[in-house]
């Protein structure tokens, strides 16, 4: 009954997101193309894969990396499907994997479009990465004996508290997952608190900890500092609405003691550069646009950083970092990338997607959390005035990075089984 009425209040929804889709498309266009893949349509048809990953966007695509180049070196190497819900999402599919995987976006979590889109792809496993726990997905798997895993499994608390007044849907649905694949002990208690076997959840450590760096980054981030020369360079990066103002303010209070520093401006979502760059603009500040390659300003003091992929780079070519998502209530980003690159980081408060994550790196004198301008301002300054200071907090961040890898490895045993099975139900 739970199950039924949960899909007749998806019905219920889904003209309010065709109609999200819709108005999100006049900022990015993107938006409005491939609608029919949502709806699991006849033309849009993806053929048979081995493998399913499902990553919601950009950071869940990049965790899911090193797994889906686990999967395409295996010997045979799987035919793996990935989808993602949204463009900036199925663009980071593209740059890292290109025509070797087969990207669609994800069908809406009614049983008639799960049902037509998995019995043409009718994959052996699927992957679920984070926290993507859908009825209907789940319950169509199950009709087909096809096992899920939910991997590099996350669960804040607030998350379990939205989740545990859905009882008892949660209950049945997190026991639809073969294995819950948790990143941290505090994540695999609260999905057990919340009804999942004991036996169906197992701690396997964060993946994000086992991202490769590609061999050209360090290039990359050579040509950058070409470019900016000597500057002092810190970098905003993945910012929120409303999070843009206090970096800025930031920055201020940086150049007032450091006038050559160069912040490096990157906003989460493509659809926002372009207001971000006004607001930049009524600061007072010089801005430059990355997009306008040839039009860099050697006295710009605000680099925005409106084209994709490159963050890897701005964050290896830096001297500090700061981490959006967490002075807003957005839940935080992966602050591990600026640490592999040896990186200080600052972060928000607000870093319930990546509290574990954050509490090791504070823990070992690898990041700070800051609750404001001001703060964000200061330990700016103090790491950009500083060399010996953030390299020191820096090197402290590469060595956590390094020292929590093996994720991968135990999270790939973890599905061995089902990958090497010919009959795909356990």
């Amino acid at each position: 009954m739970t199950l039924t009425l949960y899909t007749l209040l998806m019905r219920l929804l889904l003209p309010l997101a065709l109609a999200r889709l819709l108005w999100r498309s006049l900022r990015a266009p993107a938006y409005r193309r491939r609608i029919g893949e949502r709806l699991a349509l006849q033309n849009t048809a993806t053929g048979p894969a081995e493998v399913w990953v499902h990553a919601v966007s950009v950071g869940e695509v990049q965790a899911a990396a090193p797994l889906i180049r686990h999967l395409l070196a295996r010997d045979p190497p799987q035919r793996v499907l990935v989808t993602t819900t949204t463009p900036t999402g199925a663009a980071r599919v593209e740059d890292l994997f290109g025509e070797t995987v087969t990207h669609r976006y994800t069908p809406f979590d009614l049983p008639g479009m799960v049902g037509r889109f998995l019995d043409r792809a009718r994959p052996r496993l699927i992957l679920v990465m984070e926290t993507e726990i859908w009825p209907n997905t789940l319950a169509q798997a199950a009709r087909l004996g096809i096992p899920v895993v939910l991997a590099n499994a996350r669960l804040s608390a607030r998350s379990a508290r939205g989740y545990g007044r859905l009882q008892p849907l949660t209950r049945e649905t997190l026991n639809r997952f073969e294995r819950i694949a948790a990143q941290a002990e505090a994540d695999a208690r609260r999905f057990r608190d919340l009804g999942a076997e004991p036996g169906r959840v197992q701690v396997t450590g964060s993946i994000k900890f086992d991202q490769r760096l590609p061999a050209s980054l360090r290039e990359q981030a050579e040509v950058l500092r070409r470019k900016w020369g000597e500057r002092p360079v810190w970098v905003a990066a993945s910012t929120h609405e409303g999070e843009e103002e206090a970096v800025l303010a930031a920055h201020r209070m940086v150049r007032a003691q450091v006038p050559d520093a160069l912040l490096v401006l990157v906003p989460r979502h493509p659809e926002r550069f372009d207001r971000t760059a006004e607001l930049v603009g009524r600061s007072g500040l010089k801005l430059v646009r990355r997009s306008a390659r040839e039009a860099w300003a050697a006295d710009a003091s605000v680099l925005l950083g409106d084209t994709m992929g490159e963050l890897p780079a701005f964050l290896a070519a830096a001297n500090a970092a700061f981490i959006g998502g967490s002075l807003v209530d957005v839940g935080g980003h992966n602050p591990l990338e600026a640490s592999a690159v040896a990186v200080p980081v600052a972060t928000g408060p607000r870093v319930f997607n990546f509290a574990a994550i954050v509490e090791l790196l504070v823990s070992e004198d690898a990041a700070v959390i800051v609750r404001d301008a001001g703060e964000l301002g200061a330990f700016m300054t103090r790491w950009l005035q500083d060399p010996e200071e953030r390299t020191r907090v820096g090197e402290n961040g590469r060595r956590v990075v390094e020292q929590n890898r093996g994720a991968l490895g135990r999270l790939t045993a973890l599905i061995e089984p089902w990958l090497t099975r010919a009959d795909p139900t356990p």
